[in-house]
């Protein structure tokens, strides 16, 4: 379990151990708070943060669906990146 501002998440996926703990309590704000999942691509060094969502969530659009995470990786991240995926605990 991590928590970031009081909101507990579960390491779902840890890609080539993208997860550092450090790096995402700095990238991490109260954007995230709305979605179910946080993607985490590492691209130059940099961490990327992207929200996404469960189907039953109103804010769920194609955009953000995390039925599409694998096309957002292969499309959007940088070729064999590291990543993860934290999932949202209610």
């Amino acid at each position: 379990m991590i928590k970031l501002d009081d909101i507990k998440y579960e390491l779902m996926e840890n890609y080539k151990d993208g997860f550092e703990l450090d790096a995402v309590k700095e990238k991490f704000t109260d954007y995230f708070y709305d979605y179910d999942y946080i993607l985490g691509d590492w691209s130059y060094g940099k961490l990327r943060l992207k929200g996404f969502c469960n189907r039953t969530n109103r804010k769920c659009n194609r955009i953000n669906d995390i039925k599409y995470k694998d096309k957002y990786i292969k499309e959007l991240c940088s070729y064999e990146c590291r990543y993860f995926i934290l999932k949202k605990i209610d």
